[in-house]
């Protein structure tokens, strides 16, 4: 290895330190961490903290090129634990003069004596920096590993950097700088490991450039979930899966039994671990929230607190909550742990189980400790604990947790426990388990003592239940009767009833009205309404918005919304699915369809149990759409008829006949005239059947689809008089329900037939609707009713000089290596070397850059010295090690 003058031997030593890793080629590019997301880039020290195994130097890596690529100096070192303060001083003037391409700098710290003072070095480098006026970041990779000492001058080197020095260190959590100042004053951004995890969206782009359409978003949406994000999991989840013959089956596998990422977790992690930590674990694993005192009890271990601070530092498995004291051990090492426990004595579970009872019923856990009572034999104190429990896990939204317990209660406990059979009967309404509802409020009612608040409650779970089961007018007439002067006390159920009083002014066609009510909803005194229940108010609202085509106004409201929710009840629960599937609907309307389908990820299933119909339906109508955009008839064909079979097995006639009229629109975009006729008819079959809600709201909810789709089969036809028939009956609904996104639609394909007839209002009308369109923030409405009506509305929209027609997409220019602006180099070396990449002779350079041939010999020996290369083939190899090549 080449050395320098002046500090032979020193060289060899030390530049293995000062060079960068190579990016992976497969690595994902996240941009809210290169764009450093909430200020962290533009502080003038950043610390990335985090146990092993969550990508700190692949980010450093990434971070670097991205200051090369802004022309900033960047010095890479990686700690080593011989770092003692003279070699560490050492390590970083090789560092710059490495990266800057001078072989001058720090050469008096190079040839210092032993004995250099502890901080005299650092003061030294700092001052030589400053004098370079170069824009220099400095990066040291895994800080854990310097000695004490060198810790203490690392950190006095972040508080007396110049202006124009900028330091990245990356540490695992349990190395202390002692700059809790810098950070407090803003001086020092700290990224741990919750912003190192991946979001869903970074999961999905990752698995897509991996895998492309081999793995779908459901498969990949579930990888993520059972990583939890956490870097290492997902990479050992993924090469486990581009292995596998069938990925899906392979993912399902790892749900179901963990497969090989989790042997890999326990084989490198917990194998690892002092057998009495590992024992520790495996009797702390019963938990799903881990807090030590409460480990203590039920692990009867003293040290619980500095064992839980020790491992935490040590291993990754465990995730730290934001409520600081609690934690929680990672999806794939619980399982594994909790596989041991299972192999415990059966008396020793039940202890552990006991242990944990009284202390979660002291702190008013009560939920997880009827559980653990349950598991240790303590029936009737479970029981007792989940009547005191459940009913407010209701009203916080925790309803699968009260749907498991109606499996695990005997029939005569529910019926000693009114107040348990409420809460039941509560969960069950809103899932596709309406009907159990109904038969449990009847046993409440036959209980002595039914008062009309008591009453008015049930009415309001079997209006709930009515919702469900898509019946509106059976809705209504459980509601009304407690309309004006509900006789209720409780202000949580007062906040219910004026969301279901919302709810039914938006079934008469009053979105504005609805919203108004839903705000002027009594409030319950000093905010303590919980938040699941302010949340259904909010979804009316978004879903009032959605019915309006108001999309801009849904999405700003949603967005929070789902973001908390999912933080307090999970990204599966039923709630957060119809919250996600709705919000999922306003950004395809916006033409993102990538966000739209990350919303949607392993969702669907939960929306199809236990999802509003009104839900459900524009779950699935967004896929298709989605599907159709990118060309996929077949899939898009697949998900409706999957939607015409959930509206078979949940009873809803109405997504049978939405399904059907959504293949009209689908098939006459081809003008498939006798197939949209036959699924016309077959609309008319399924209207013809006997049961079905007779009432004139139901009636009224599927009369547009009836029509729309006869419009449609029309245009499919090309019987232009007779689509503007039935697209004027199918408008006199929509205006009458004020469903402004259906208006804009049929509006739209109205002026599309009536050109199509050669009439002269058909570009009046165009124009005035896509002005309404855009003010919406409907991007994709006319797309989406018919191709040749948005490449219409385009043409007239760019003739009126409102919105230019797209630009056809010009295939990209070949790339080729290009020099990185830099101060190492000069413009006319960036532009040799660019030139050398490309196997060029120094004379054909110089013809290239119309320059004399020793003006070229001139800049490659200045390239061969900065570079520290033998060879021109290695000029090139270190200028891309070193980042002056991309």
């Amino acid at each position: 290895m080449a050395t320098f003058p002046g500090f032979a031997g020193i060289a060899d030593e030390l530049l293995l330190k000062v060079s960068p890793p190579r990016v992976p080629r497969h690595l994902v590019a996240r941009a809210r961490l290169l764009s450093g997301e909430g200020g962290q880039l533009d502080c003038p020290a950043i610390l990335v903290q985090a146990p092993a195994g969550f990508g700190k130097t692949s980010l450093l890596a990434q971070w670097r090129r991205q200051h090369l690529a802004q022309g900033a100096v960047v010095a890479w070192l990686s700690a080593q634990e011989r770092d003692e303060p003279r070699r560490l001083s050492q390590g970083l003037a090789l560092a710059v003069r490495q990266a800057a391409g001078r072989p001058t700098f720090g050469h008096t710290l190079l040839e210092a004596p032993p004995g250099l003072g502890q901080l005299e070095g650092i003061t030294v480098w700092l001052a030589e920096v400053a004098q370079t006026a170069l824009n220099v970041v400095l990066m040291v990779d895994e800080a854990e590993r310097l000695p004490a000492d060198s810790r203490g001058a690392l950190a006095y080197l972040m508080r007396n950097a110049p202006p124009n020095l900028r330091t990245v260190v990356a540490t695992r959590v349990d190395c202390n700088l002692d700059i809790d100042d810098l950070i407090a004053y803003g001086q020092c951004a700290v990224v741990g490991q919750e912003t190192l995890r991946f979001r869903l969206e970074e999961t999905l782009e990752l698995v897509r450039a991996r895998f492309a359409a081999r793995v779908d978003s459901d498969t990949a949406a579930r990888l993520h979930e059972l990583t939890e994000g956490w870097p290492l999991g997902l990479q050992l989840a993924l090469t486990v899966v581009e292995l596998a013959a069938d990925p899906r089956a392979e993912v399902q596998a790892m749900a179901t039994h963990g497969g090989k990422p989790r042997d890999q977790l326990v084989g490198t992690l917990l194998a690892n671990l002092d057998p009495d930590d590992l024992a520790f674990l495996t009797r702390i694993s019963i938990l799903d929230s881990l807090h030590a005192d409460l480990c203590r009890s039920v692990a009867r271990v003293d040290d619980a607190a500095e064992r839980l601070e020790r491992m935490c530092n040590d291993t990754p498995v465990f995730i730290t909550s934001e409520r600081g004291e609690w934690l929680r051990v990672h999806n794939l090492a619980r399982d594994a742990l909790r596989q041991r426990f299972a192999m415990l004595p059966a008396d020793e579970q039940a202890r552990l189980h006991a242990r944990a009872v009284p202390w979660l019923a002291e702190r008013g856990r009560l939920e997880a400790a009827a559980g653990h009572a349950l598991l240790a034999g303590q029936h009737d104190l479970a029981y007792e604990l989940a009547e005191r429990s459940l009913y407010e896990s209701t009203m916080h939204g925790r309803i699968d947790a009260v749907v498991e317990w109606v499996e695990r209660l005997p029939a005569a406990e529910l019926d000693r426990r009114p107040r348990l059979l409420l809460a039941i009967a509560w969960a069950l309404a809103i899932s596709e388990r309406h009907e159990e509802a109904g038969r449990l409020v009847a046993r409440i009612l036959a209980l002595p003592g039914a008062d009309d608040e008591l009453r008015c409650e049930c009415a309001l779970i079997l209006s709930g239940a009515a919702v469900f089961a898509d019946e509106p007018d059976r809705f209504a007439s459980l509601h009304d009767p407690w309309a004006e002067a509900p006789p209720l006390d409780d202000p949580l159920l007062k906040q219910i009833h004026a969301n279901r009083t919302a709810f039914r002014t938006l079934l008469d066609g009053d979105p504005a009205l609805a919203r108004l009510r839903q705000q002027q909803a009594p409030r319950v005194p000093g905010g303590r309404t919980p938040d699941y229940v302010k949340r259904w108010g909010e979804f009316i609202i978004a879903l009032s918005y959605v019915w309006e085509g108001q999309v801009l106004l849904a999405d700003n409201l949603l967005r929070p919304s789902l973001a908390s929710s999912e933080a307090a009840l999970g990204r599966r629960s039923s709630f957060v699915a119809m919250l996600a599937a709705l919000l999922a609907s306003a950004v395809w309307e916006r033409d993102r369809p990538d966000e739209a389908v990350a919303l949607l990820a392993n969702r669907l299933d939960v929306v199809e149990r236990s999802g509003l119909p009104e839900v459900l339906l524009l779950s699935y109508r967004t896929l298709a759409r989605i599907a159709v955009a990118e060309g996929a008839e077949h899939r898009a064909i697949e998900l409706l008829e999957a939607l015409h079979a959930v509206g078979v097995s949940r009873r809803l006639p109405r997504l049978r006949i939405a399904s059907l009229a959504e293949q009209v629109r689908l098939h006459a975009r081809h003008y498939r005239g006798q197939t949209c006729r036959e699924l016309c008819d077959r609309i008319d079959s399924v209207l013809a059947e006997a049961g079905l809600p007779e009432g004139p709201l139901w009636r009224r909810s599927v009369s547009p689809l009836r029509e729309l789709g006869r419009g449609l089969a029309a245009i499919a036809a090309q019987d232009w008089r007779g689509a503007l028939e039935a697209l004027t009956r199918a408008d006199e609904v929509a205006q009458q329900l004020k469903q402004g996104r259906l208006h804009i639609e049929i509006v739209g394909l109205r002026a599309f037939a009536l050109d199509r007839c050669g009439e002269k209002a058909a570009q009046p009308l165009l124009r005035e609707v896509a002005g309404l369109a855009r003010a919406y923030g409907l991007l994709r409405v006319f797309d989406d009713a018919h191709p040749d009506l948005g490449t219409w509305a385009r043409e007239i929209e760019g003739k009126g000089g409102e919105a230019a027609p797209a630009e056809e997409k010009r295939p990209a220019a070949p790339a080729r290596l290009q020099a990185t602006p830099s101060t190492a180099l000069t413009p006319k070396e960036r532009e040799v070397l660019e030139l050398l990449t490309r196997n060029l002779s120094n004379k054909e350079i110089a013809l290239a850059m119309q320059v004399g041939e020793e003006t070229i010999k001139w800049h490659m020996k200045n390239l061969f010295a900065k570079l520290d290369a033998g060879s021109r083939k290695q000029v090139v190899l270190r200028a891309r090690i070193l980042g002056l090549l991309q």
